[in-house]
């Protein structure tokens, strides 16, 4: 299990690094989603500030792995706020959670092994 963990450890840094990185850019898709949720623009540093204690946690699991379980924890609440605000504030499209649900599973996965 433990190639696994370390394959998923780095899928999610590498979305989530993506993910801040185009909340920092303030990329025109990112703007035009977080319009759709409906939250004030600081509120998207809160989630970039989350998102990198999220990463960091995960690239310092790589040695003590306690700090995967925190990151996991972390990222399956984000990821559970990410679902609320596609289906319930932006009322998307189930393809457009697909992410969300796919980085809510490989969290979910962190935490369980």
């Amino acid at each position: 299990m433990g190639a696994v963990i370390i394959l998923i450890q780095i899928i999610l840094v590498s979305i989530f690094v993506l993910s801040i990185s185009m909340k920092l850019l303030r990329t025109k898709s990112m703007v035009h989603h977080w319009n759709e949720y409906r939250y004030p623009m600081w509120f998207m540093n809160v989630i970039i500030l989350l998102e990198l204690v999220g990463v960091i946690g995960l690239i310092i699991g790589f040695w003590i792995p306690e700090y995967l379980k925190f990151s996991g924890v972390l990222y399956t609440v984000l990821m559970l706020g990410a679902l609320h605000a596609h289906f319930i504030r932006a009322k998307h499209k189930p393809i457009m959670a697909v992410n969300a649900i796919v980085m809510l599973i490989l969290s979910i996965v962190i935490i369980i092994f």
